[in-house]
C-alpha cells in the first residue's frame, strides 16, 4: 500500500495535517449516523472513528475500497472485527492514547469513594452542613486489587501506591516479575477477592471476563469493599453489584461504563453509594488530541511500509516491514498458486500443512503461512484474499491450516503439502539471491531451482532424452517461447518438469501425448 490517491475519512477528530502531508486527503464528518455512513463509504480507502460511530458489518460490506478502520481509542467494540477480518480490512487502535486519563479517572473515583467528595459536594449544594454523615477513611495501609495489569493497571498502581496503598493484582499475560518491578504482588483471583479493601478492574470485555464480580466472587470479597471500573460496562454484574450493595456487603461502586450507554435502568447510578459517571475515562483534551495524533501517525507509518502498532485483527503484519519479508511472502503466496495449479481438477484441498525451516524464519512462520494461503485461496472471485484475511477464509471454506517451524538450519525454506481426498501434494521453496525459487514439486528434486517469477508450466512425465525437443516443438507451434527449463535431478521413472513461458497456453490439450499431468500458473 501506498499513500498516493489514498482517501480517508473520519468521524472523529484527528490529526489531519500529519496525513495530508504525507499525501493522504482526509475528509472530516462529525456525527454520521449508520445510514449516512453507508452511504459515504463506498470511495474511501481508511475510516477514522471513536466509539460513538458504529461500523457495523453493513458498513464494512458497503465498501470497496476500504483497507483500515482506525478507532481513536482503546476498545474496538463499536467496530464488527470479523466482518472487517473476513474483508482483509486491518483494524487498527491507538492502545495507550487513553491510557493516562483512563488512570487519572480510575484514581479520581478511588478516592472520592473513600471520602464521599461528590455526595458531600451535592449535600453542601442543597444548603446541608453534614460532617458525620461523610466520615470517610484514609487510603494509606489499604489493599487495593488490580485486575488486569496493562498499561493503565501499572499506571494506577505507581499512583495509588504514592498514597500508602498495598497493590495487588491478577492479569493472566503479564508475567508475576514484571509486575513486581512496579510493586505489584500477582496472585490468583482466589486468592485476590478476600484481601482487597479496594477493587479495580482494567480487562477487555471477552467471554472469559464478563461478569468477572458476580455474586459468587463478591461474596469472596471483605465485607464492605469498595469497586471501581473505568474499562468496559459487563466486567462487573450489574444485577450482582446491586444486590452486593444493599446487603453492604459491597461498601460503594465507582462506575464510568455502563452495560447500556446511556443506562436505562437507573437503580444503580440512584444508589447512593455508587459515584457514577458517562463513560469519561478517556474525555480529557490530551487524551482526545493524542488519540487523534496516535491514529494519524500509525496509518502514515503503515502505509509508507515503516510499522504497524496497535492492528487488533492483523498482528501477522508486524513483522513484515522489512525487505527479506517481502521475499518470503511472495514465496509463500507463489507455492501456494503453484500448488493450486497442479491441483485445480481435485477441489477442494481440505488440509493444509506448513513449514518453516532454519533460524532465520524462527519468527516469520506467521506471516509465510498466510502467504502461502493466498496464493492457495486466489480465484479471481470477490473474495479477494490477503494476509489479514487468508487464515480466517481458509477456517470458512473448512480447511484445517497447521504451522510448525523446525529450527536448528542454515539455510530458511518453506514446505508445503495440501492434501486433497486422500492424496497429497507438496512443494518446498526457498530464497534465494532475493529472489523466492522451489526446490522441490510432488517429490521431485530440482536440478537447479526454479524462480518463481513469470509464466510458470509444470508437467509430469516419464523422464527421456527426447521430451525437451518435443514440448519446445509444441510451444512453438502454440506460438509461446520457452524462456527456461528446470529438469529434476533424477533421470528415471515420472518426474515433474517446470518451464518459463511467454505467456500462457491457451490449451494445456496439445500436451497430452507427451505428458501425465499438466498445470500453468502466472507468479
Amino acid at each position: 500500500m501506498s499513500t498516493g490517491d489514498l482517501r480517508c475519512i473520519a468521524s472523529h477528530y484527528l490529526d489531519a495535517v500529519i496525513l495530508q502531508e504525507n499525501g493522504i486527503q482526509v475528509t472530516e464528518k462529525q456525527n454520521m449516523s449508520t445510514d449516512d455512513l453507508i452511504a459515504e463509504i463506498k470511495d474511501y480507502d481508511g475510516l477514522v472513528v471513536r466509539s460513538g460511530t458504529k461500523v457495523t458489518a453493513d458498513v464494512i460490506n458497503a465498501a470497496g475500497n476500504l483497507k483500515i478502520i482506525g478507532r481513536a481509542g482503546t476498545g474496538v467494540d463499536n467496530v464488527d472485527v470479523d466482518a472487517a477480518t473476513i474483508k482483509g480490512i486491518i483494524v487498527m487502535n491507538t492502545p495507550s492514547g487513553n491510557t493516562i486519563s483512563a488512570a487519572e479517572l480510575t484514581c479520581t473515583l478511588l478516592m472520592s469513594l473513600s471520602r464521599h467528595v461528590p455526595q458531600a459536594a451535592m449535600s453542601m449544594k442543597a444548603g446541608n452542613w453534614d460532617r458525620k454523615k461523610f466520615m470517610g477513611a484514609e487510603m494509606y495501609g489499604k489493599i487495593l486489587g488490580i485486575v488486569g495489569l496493562g498499561r493503565i493497571g501499572k499506571e494506577v498502581a505507581t499512583r495509588m501506591q504514592s498514597f500508602g496503598m498495598k497493590t495487588i493484582g491478577y492479569d493472566p499475560i503479564t508475567p508475576p516479575e514484571v509486575t513486581a518491578t512496579w510493586g505489584v504482588e500477582q496472585m490468583s483471583l482466589e486468592q485476590l477477592w478476600p484481601k482487597c479493601d479496594y477493587i479495580t478492574v482494567h480487562t477487555p470485555l471477552m467471554p472469559s471476563t464478563a461478569g468477572l464480580l458476580n455474586d459468587t466472587s463478591f461474596a469472596k470479597c471483605k465485607k464492605g469493599v469498595k469497586v471501581v471500573n473505568c474499562a468496559r460496562g459487563g466486567i462487573i454484574d450489574e444485577d450482582a453489584l446491586l444486590r452486593a450493595l444493599e446487603s453492604r456487603q459491597c461498601g460503594g461502586a465507582g462506575l464510568d461504563v455502563f452495560v447500556e450507554e446511556p443506562p436505562k435502568n437507573r437503580a444503580l447510578v440512584n444508589h447512593p453509594n455508587v459515584i457514577s459517571c458517562p463513560h469519561l475515562g478517556a474525555s480529557t483534551k490530551e487524551a482526545q488530541a493524542r488519540c487523534g495524533q496516535d491514529i494519524a501517525l500509525q496509518i502514515v507509518d503503515m502505509v509508507m511500509g515503516k510499522s504497524l502498532v496497535g492492528a487488533v485483527n492483523a498482528q501477522v503484519l508486524a513483522s513484515t516491514f522489512s525487505p527479506e519479508s517481502h521475499q518470503w511472502i511472495k514465496l509463500g503466496e507463489a507455492i501456494g498458486a503453484a500448488l493450486k495449479s497442479c491441483t485445480t481438477s481435485k477441489q477442494p484441498f481440505s488440509q493444509v500443512q506448513i513449514i518453516t525451516q532454519g533460524d532465520c524464519l524462527k519468527d516469520s512462520s506467521a506471516y509465510i503461512t498466510s502467504a502461502v494461503m493466498v496464493g492457495l485461496l486466489s480465484d479471481g472471485s470477490q473474495s479477494c484474499p490477503n494476509l489479514v484475511n487468508s487464515l480466517a477464509l481458509a477456517k470458512e471454506s473448512g480447511i484445517t491450516v497447521t504451522r510448525n517451524h523446525n529450527e536448528g538450519l542454515t539455510q530458511g525454506a518453506c514446505e508445503v503439502e495440501i492434501f486433497v481426498n486422500g492424496s497429497s501434494y507438496r512443494a518446498t521453496g526457498s530464497v534465494q539471491g532475493g529472489v523466492p525459487v522451489l526446490l522441490e514439486l510432488n517429490r521431485s528434486v530440482f536440478r537447479q531451482p526454479v524462480s518463481l517469477t513469470g509464466n510458470l508450466l509444470f508437467f509430469k512425465a516419464v523422464a527421456s532424452p527426447p521430451l525437451l525437443p518435443s514440448v519446445t516443438g509444441l510451444l512453438a507451434k502454440a506460438g509461446v517461447e520457452m524462456e527456461s527449463f528446470s529438469a529434476p535431478a533424477a533421470r528415471i521413472g515420472d518426474q515433474w518438469y517446470c518451464v518459463g513461458l511467454s505467456s500462457l497456453l491457451g490449451d494445456l490439450g496439445a500436451l497430452q501425448p507427451l505428458v501425465k499431468a499438466a498445470a500453468q500458473v502466472s507468479v
